[in-house]
């Protein structure tokens, strides 16, 4: 199930409430009562989203332009898909005390403050209102004028998403330099929905309750669309897999983002909006997107997925790094070759030959400068050495010590995921570990002593405790 914001879904414009999923689209009834009929849990959010406007009625010049990458990358390591060659600018603009005035002459009618939302919204994500109410000492906040594509005129307002009415949205944006001739194609609005607190879900996200139902998405207290997407994927793949009777896919932390986001689901649940942050994660060093084909091709490969080119590819990718930084490694280089370009890069000189992975590990080189040498240019070109393989190869100069580190951190850490907890185990039995504990635990469930760890409530000694009991 991934019903987004449909459930029983209410729009808020100002004083105005309807039923909806989303602006111009009917809201879905009955499914969160037949849930809540089996056991389930539920509760109601709220998000909002900004007013789209006709690009031809607005006058850039008076904005900031937010030119797009020199050099724009892909999401995808495969090559069936190209580089972009061109991108669209995004534009900046600024709200003012002037505007700020205009927003609170309706406040009295926004759902925000007169009691018609009750449910909880993003605190990272705040409307305009709120942002206005909460930092009263700021007076502008920014606002990112983004293109929907490349073959429509509609701009999607960033940083102004708003419920309040209509007039009064329109008013307040018309004084916002370069909208002065604004035409708005949808006001923004904000919304209310049902969701299921994520800690009736397993880590495959299929419900405890209900086997072979799966949720992803907003349904489960997220928001965002990448949240969304990676909730689906993992769904999905965990739903064919049990149709298939084989063994669910489980990411580990610090094998992906997904897996942070999830876990952080199961184990903690959500109170509001749940947006998935690199701080959220604990191995960050880890989770770059530079080895996101590294960390995860083999896995996708085990269960079908990725393609054996695919998989040759990072085979390809690591074999060349490795040999680098072996080549690195070995090579010395003689102080004449190196010293001038130390003198550049204020760097102190070497007095003797020394091994190149040394010298090159240096803060103050960089890539563009290692390989100026004429023995780099050789073996990248004798060795068809790419992009890719040169930014690992950076990467491992600068950083293998705090990778490595942090693999070391992670290898112990998920000694404990190997400690399974049996399904239905009867906590309640084990009165030496709190009762904040007890209730926590029976409640989520967790499958494994390192899941049992991250719950909010259960401390060191009860994950001792409970180490005993399992005979560890």
């Amino acid at each position: 199930m991934t019903a987004g914001t449909f459930l029983n879904g209410r729009i808020h414009i100002g004083d105005k409430s309807f039923k909806g999923g989303r602006s111009g689209e009917r809201a879905s009834t009955g499914i969160t009562k037949e849930l809540v009929d089996l056991g389930f849990e539920t509760d109601r959010m709220k998000t909002g989203t900004p007013p789209r406007v006709d690009s031809r009625s607005l006058d850039f010049s008076k904005m900031i332009e937010q030119p797009g990458d020199e050099k724009p990358t892909k999401f995808s390591y495969s090559n069936e898909t190209s580089h972009l060659e061109k991108q669209r600018s995004c534009y900046m603009a600024y709200t003012s005390p002037e505007v700020h005035t205009l927003l609170e002459t309706g406040f009295d009618r926004s759902p925000m403050f007169n009691g018609a939302i009750k449910s909880v919204g993003p605190r990272y994500c705040p409307s305009i209102e709120e942002k206005i109410n909460r930092f009263s000492d700021k007076d502008r906040h920014q606002l990112f004028v983004e293109p929907e594509g490349w073959t429509t005129n509609e701009y999607y307002v960033n940083g102004f998403s708003t419920s309040l009415p209509e007039e009064v949205q329109d008013k307040a944006l018309r004084s916002v330099a370069g909208f002065e001739n604004v035409k708005i194609l949808r006001f923004g609005y904000a919304i209310e929905y049902d969701y299921f607190p994520p800690t009736q879900l397993k880590h495959t996200l299929e419900t405890k309750r209900i086997e072979h139902l799966y949720f992803a998405g907003q349904v489960n207290g997220t928001t965002g669309y990448e949240e969304a997407a990676a909730q689906g994927l993992m769904a999905g793949i965990n739903a064919a897999l049990k149709l298939k009777q084989k063994e669910a896919f489980i990411l580990k932390r610090n094998e992906a983002y997904i897996a942070v986001l999830i876990d952080d689901l199961i184990t903690k649940g959500t109170e509001e909006p749940y947006r998935m942050f690199t701080s959220r994660a604990e191995y960050r060093t880890l989770l770059r997107q530079d080895n996101a084909d590294i960390r995860l091709t083999a896995l996708s490969h085990a269960i079908g997925l990725a393609s054996d080119i695919r998989l040759e590819q990072v085979a390809l990718k690591i074999s060349k790094t490795d040999a680098f930084v072996r080549f690195l490694k070995q090579t010395s280089i003689l102080p004449e070759q190196v010293n001038p370009i130390l003198a550049q890069l204020k760097s102190a000189p070497i007095a003797q030959s020394m091994k190149m992975y040394k010298v090159f590990s240096r803060p103050q080189f960089v890539m563009k400068d290692i390989i100026q040498f004429p023995i780099i240019k050789e073996y990248i070109l004798a060795k068809n050495i790419n992009d890719d393989v040169l930014e690992q190869v950076g990467i491992h100069l600068k950083y293998s010590g705090y990778i490595n580190k942090e693999k070391n951190n992670a290898d112990k850490l998920n000694r404990l995921e190997n400690v399974k907890i049996p399904a239905n185990f009867n906590f309640n039995k084990i009165l030496s570990i709190s009762t904040e504990a007890r209730q926590k635990l029976t409640k989520i469930q967790p499958a494994t002593i390192s899941q049992a760890s991250r719950i909010s409530g259960v401390s060191p000694s009860d994950i001792s405790v409970l180490l005993v009991h399992l005979g560890r």
